[in-house]
């Protein structure tokens, strides 16, 4: 299930800002995913690797305190980042996901992860 993108795009938006769209999209999925399927209440976990943690991307997040340290893979991890108060797994992989699909847009590096609870 996991989701990657790959690539290098130019673009002038800054990191928080790419960082933003893609969170506003990320909620925007998981609570249309809410709307039409409800929350399946399999609980568990789901983030946003981006890698490497070295990328210009992945420091001015650390920079900016969205995400701490490294993660267990070698970047960093951004979790929930549809930031909606669910224990669905299914709702956070899709709005992890749709997080991943923006980020792919501007070139950056990102796999969705998830685990049960």
């Amino acid at each position: 299930k996991r989701q990657t993108n790959k690539g290098a795009i130019m673009h002038n938006k800054s990191t928080l800002e790419i960082h933003a769209e893609a969170e506003a999209v990320a909620k925007q999925a998981g609570e249309q995913y809410i709307a039409e399927h409800g929350e399946p209440m399999y609980c568990g976990f789901a983030w946003v690797d981006i890698a490497p943690g070295t990328s210009k991307f992945a420091r001015e997040l650390k920079k900016a305190g969205v995400v701490r340290g490294r993660s267990y893979y070698g970047g960093v991890d951004v979790w929930n980042p549809g930031g909606i108060p669910t224990q669905s797994m299914d709702v956070k992989e899709i709005a992890a996901d749709a997080y991943v699909k923006v980020l792919g847009n501007y070139g950056i590096r990102a796999t969705m992860m998830s685990r049960a609870d």
